[in-house]
């Protein structure tokens, strides 16, 4: 099915036993306490706990209304409580136009039992992405996010002047951890190698444009509704980048084979197809991206794996209090589980060298 390098990564193993919710249902009082200061109609609902799936947010359906509780176990950006609701609320605001996210209809504020506070918005009536099948959905969903003019006013988002440098601070602070994270010599050379390559981009003068960038682009955020468009339901992690960052996560390795049930390798032609069904939708803008593709898809996977390596070791640390916190303890195992066989195979040094060549067999392609 596949051709190039990358199609000979081995395919992912039988799935584990479904990923179940981990918040008892006690867990609800909280939340409906917050709800009947603010929301009285919604604190009558009935509840339900959606499976644990993200290491970020527990999700709860409130029952015969339009809306979700999103109350997060930790901010993926260190931030204390009532900024990271800001941030996600700005999120959530800037990103609407385009019309490919869920509405937000309030921000609930840390309470008793609910120490993070939580996020009302829409539940999204729709099924997983999957690939290559929703490749232009998904390319014309990003696209809508990147139309979107920069905010006057980007704060608090994150709006970097210079994109690589700030990547490139951020995956050194992840770096830091490639040692305790026991990695092969050969899996430590390969992304180093990969490093020097992002050093010396950032050496050059040249930058890529920003726009707004959801740089949580992973396919299995999206659901697809049954008009077939796809509805990008993660926002927490929006900031004025460039969107070569974006539609390298959506399509990398890393991200086509996270998610067991709908893992999917991509070839040579299916990338390419994506690259030019994302160009055709930003219309006349896609010529200021065009270079950039490449070595946006480089970085993107070095964020990608450093992430593995700070996971592997940050998860086997206690539960803290707020701010960044990757603590096996929030989730469920099954998902903890299926998070370590995903990170120790993309720590595998085949992996790296393989995905590598990918990164290559793309490069020549595009230029092609």
């Amino acid at each position: 099915m596949v051709a190039g390098p990358a199609a000979f990564l081995h395919q992912p193993p039988s799935p584990p036993r479904p990923a179940i919710a981990c918040m008892p249902s006690d867990a609800f009082d909280p939340l409906r306490q917050a709800l009947r200061a603010t929301h009285p109609e919604l604190a009558r609902a009935a509840m339900a706990a959606l499976p644990d799936a993200g290491l970020a947010h527990h999700h709860v359906r409130l029952l015969g209304t339009p809306w979700l509780a999103r109350i997060p176990k930790q901010s993926q950006r260190g931030l204390p409580p009532l900024q990271n609701l800001a941030y996600q609320r700005a999120c959530f605001q800037h990103a609407a136009p385009g019309g490919h996210t869920p509405r937000l209809l309030d921000v609930l504020p840390p309470a008793p039992g609910l120490p993070l506070g939580a996020l009302l918005v829409e539940a999204i009536e729709g099924r997983p992405a999957e690939l290559p099948r929703d490749l232009g959905a998904i390319a014309r969903a990003l696209a809508a996010l990147h139309r979107l003019p920069l905010p006057a006013q980007p704060h608090p988002l994150r709006h970097a002047p210079d994109v690589l440098a700030d990547l490139g601070t951020e995956i050194a602070a992840q770096a830091a951890h490639l040692d305790a994270a026991g990695l092969s010599p050969r899996a430590h050379a390969g992304i180093e190698a990969e490093r020097a390559v992002l050093m010396h981009a950032l050496a050059g003068a040249q930058r890529p444009p920003r726009t707004l960038t959801a740089f949580d682009a992973h396919p299995g955020n999206f659901l697809v509704r049954a008009d077939g468009e796809a509805v990008l339901v993660d926002l927490e992690k929006l900031r004025c980048a460039a969107p070569g960052l974006d539609l390298a996560h959506a399509t990398l390795y890393t991200s086509t084979t996270w998610t067991h049930s709908h893992a999917c390798v991509l070839d040579p032609a299916q990338l390419l197809g994506f690259y030019r069904a994302w160009e055709g939708a930003m219309a006349g803008a896609a010529p200021l991206h065009r270079g950039w593709h490449a070595p946006l898809r480089r970085a993107m996977w070095l964020w990608s794996v450093t992430w593995c390596a700070k996971w592997r070791v940050l998860s086997a640390r206690a539960p803290g209090h707020g701010g960044e916190d990757w603590s096996s303890a929030h989730s469920d195992q099954a998902l903890i589980a299926h998070v370590r066989e995903r990170v120790d195979h993309y720590l595998d040094a085949a992996t790296i060298d393989r995905v590598r060549e990918g990164l290559d067999a793309f490069e020549r392609a595009w230029r092609a």
